[in-house]
């Protein structure tokens, strides 16, 4: 890969990952201010996203990889976006909002399959050249959070502005990325049906239903992790919530070193531990005497997702095999992103609302639910998931 593609895709997975991070942090904070929603209408609208990424494989195996080369329909998907983005902060009424959100996240889903398509042609070796692209995502997020905290536009509705001219800035520049022709038609359903098979298999059963559960508590973290920070009275929390993504690329490394030194089995349960632990923090945090909990409860961000989500694609990898990798980790993605995070979010907007009195949030309680989720996740992981061969890279 020559100098001036790397540049390209580098800057491609940046701005792919900047707009996620610009808007999605401080959305629930941005809809209480503005729209004075309950958290059943915060939760419904982190919920689309979710909703998007059920939705999205479909149109990237049925439309998008048969007729179109990638980087144009990213083009004009990215620049729909941007402009889906703006007008989202001229809307004062909370239904048209979330429908507005809804159809962004169908616009912005398919292309984060469509960027990893335009990087991975390419490639020569895969393994070795993609992290080095996808860091820049890692990198992007961070900015947007640092950007945030620098411009002090965490609760207006700069976020969306942000988020918007990124947006149209990187439709205009995936026209100049490198060709990626269509496909055609696939044999491969969309979801990843073909590896239903590997649910013969008990212990990834038992992990893929640990998964899905897991997602509640992820959910209750991305909806309500900024807005909590910011009642509490944390100044400028987007700016500190970067840790948490500091952190994500920090632990990720220590992945493979673990993986077949502790086994998969203790890596998902100290993921699992993780989430426990961070919502404790979270409860019993406060500005005062327990900042550092506050702190701790962000920065557990990378051991919570990577341990657990990382881990897990990676064990699906290798339970698959090479004939159904594609499709098994389509099925994975669905079913956490997808389906996972649209209970979660429904049901984290519902705890939210149950503990808030007349505007006031209960965060104690509200964070010890997830808590306690996590720990009979953790219960039902250890009880029943028994693997007798390791899995080894």
């Amino acid at each position: 890969m020559n100098s001036s593609v790397f540049t390209k895709l580098s800057l491609m997975m940046l701005l792919q990952y900047f707009i996620w991070g610009a808007w999605y942090v401080t959305m629930g904070t941005y809809m209480s201010e503005f729209l004075h929603s309950s958290g059943v209408q915060i939760g419904a609208a982190y919920g689309a996203l979710a909703l998007a990424t059920m939705i999205s494989p479909f149109f990237v195996g049925m439309v998008a990889d048969r007729y179109f080369a990638a980087q144009r329909i990213m083009g004009v998907l990215h620049i729909l976006g941007g402009l889906l983005l703006f007008l989202a902060t001229k809307i004062s009424d909370n239904t048209l909002f979330y429908w507005t959100i809804v159809l962004y996240s169908l616009l912005y889903m398919p292309t984060i399959a469509l960027s990893n398509s335009i990087a991975f042609q390419q490639m020569t070796d895969p393994g070795k050249q993609f992290p080095w692209i996808r860091v820049f995502g890692t990198i992007g997020w961070i900015v947007a959070g640092v950007m945030i905290g620098k411009l002090d536009i965490e609760k207006t509705p700069g976020t969306f502005y942000m988020a918007a001219i990124a947006s149209a800035s990187l439709g205009l520049i995936s026209f100049i990325l490198p060709n990626t022709p269509p496909k055609g038609k696939s044999t491969e359903s969309a979801i990843g049906t073909e590896a239903f098979v590997l649910f013969k298999d008990r212990p990834y059963l038992i992990f893929f239903i640990a998964a899905i559960l897991v997602c509640i508590p992820l959910s209750f973290y991305y909806g309500f992790a900024n807005l909590f920070l910011n009642e509490l009275g944390m100044e400028k929390p987007a700016s500190k919530m970067i840790f948490g993504q500091a952190s994500e690329a920090i632990f990720i490394l220590a992945i493979p070193f673990l993986f077949n030194r502790i086994g998969v089995k203790n890596i998902l349960i100290i993921g699992i531990l993780a989430w426990i632990l961070r919502y404790v923090c979270f409860a019993y945090g406060n500005l005062d005497s327990n900042l550092w909990m506050l702190y701790a409860g962000i920065i557990l961000h990378g051991v919570c997702y990577d341990f657990f989500f990382v881990t897990g694609y990676m064990y699906t990898e290798k339970k698959a095999g090479e004939k159904i990798k594609n499709a098994a980790q389509g099925l994975f993605t669905f079913a956490t992103y997808g389906l996972g995070m649209v209970i979660g979010t429904w049901f984290s907007g519902i705890t939210a609302d149950n503990f808030a009195v007349d505007g006031t949030h209960d965060w104690q309680n509200i964070w010890m639910v997830p808590a306690y989720i996590a720990i009979a996740v953790l219960l039902y992981f250890i009880f029943f998931f028994k693997e007798k061969t390791e899995v080894s890279q």
